[in-house]
């Protein structure tokens, strides 16, 4: 059995995890409070497999309500350094249709009010995020959806917007000008807290509407999308299940590292209470 452990995020639609054996909720405290709710930990493929969904149980918290930092805080306290987050999404292309699978690997953050960081309270770190999305596990999800034939866009850039309402039409054509490919509410601040807690993030995003800069088509509701999203969880799951047979992934990345540098308050005027709060993440530096 593998020693990694690969994370999985549940977003709209998705609250299981079908095939684990060995199944054990887990519940977690962590220093930034509880996460949506008990992870789902077992095996799929002889592959530790832990499992989040991030709206919560019955799907009960809005993309604002989510505790991001609790919940990828959650994953790295159970193991996991590998995580792929599954993300209903808007398409800003007309080659993009609904029920197709995207693998972003840009972001534009349009969120709001959100906390987006570990560090604060008298720890400073900045950690480079020029790639959000980690090129291994990007490329291993690919190949995992080219073998089931799901029509599938590997790169783009994805708008996250603070929600819970949809765009305007001038909003969803500003962000089409800015040559953006899907919009989503919840990939940030969760991708900018797995590159802290240096976890390899990919995000799989289902295509569900064409948000409302598509004219010829019914504005977005929330049946149309459910509609769709049915449809696509099938598929996802599909490709979690071939993803297990290519894991971990052979490709090199840096994302496991991304805290070497980044650090600039000197380890001795960082207070005890935030090194109590950042040990699990940043703990080896503290030591030095």
């Amino acid at each position: 059995m593998s020693s990694e452990v690969l994370g999985i995020v549940g977003g709209s639609g998705l609250y299981e995890i079908e095939g684990l054996e060995n199944k054990e909720f887990r519940q977690v405290d962590t220093p930034f409070g509880p996460p949506s709710g008990e992870y789902l930990c077992g095996n799929l493929g002889g592959v530790p497999v832990v499992f989040l969904p991030r709206h919560g149980p019955g799907h009960s918290l809005m993309p604002s309500e989510i505790n991001f930092r609790a919940n990828i805080h959650g994953f790295r306290q159970l193991g996991v350094r590998y995580l792929v987050s599954v993300s209903a999404v808007g398409s800003l292309r007309e080659d993009i249709r609904p029920g197709d699978m995207v693998l972003p690997d840009q972001f534009i953050d349009r969120t709001r009010g959100r906390d987006n960081t570990f560090f604060g309270q008298g720890a400073v770190a900045h950690v480079q995020f020029g790639d959000p999305v980690c090129p291994a596990m990007s490329a291993a999800l690919y190949e995992s959806l080219q073998e089931l034939g799901v029509r599938t866009h590997r790169g783009g850039t994805y708008v996250a917007m603070e929600g819970p309402i949809f765009s305007t039409r001038a909003e969803s054509e500003l962000y089409r000008s800015w040559g953006a490919d899907v919009i989503g509410m919840t990939s940030i601040p969760e991708a900018k807290l797995a590159r802290e807690a240096e976890i390899c993030y990919v995000t799989l995003a289902l295509s569900t509407d064409y948000d409302c800069w598509h004219q010829s088509e019914e504005e977005v509701s929330v049946e149309a999308v459910l509609a769709v999203i049915r449809n696509n969880i099938s598929w996802a799951k599909k490709a979690i299940v071939a993803l297990v047979k290519r894991f971990p992934p052979q490709q090199s990345c840096r994302c496991q590292r991304a805290l070497e540098g980044a650090l600039l308050t000197p380890v001795d005027q960082i207070p005890e209470a935030s090194r109590e709060r950042l040990d699990l993440l940043a703990g080896r530096f503290f030591k030095s």
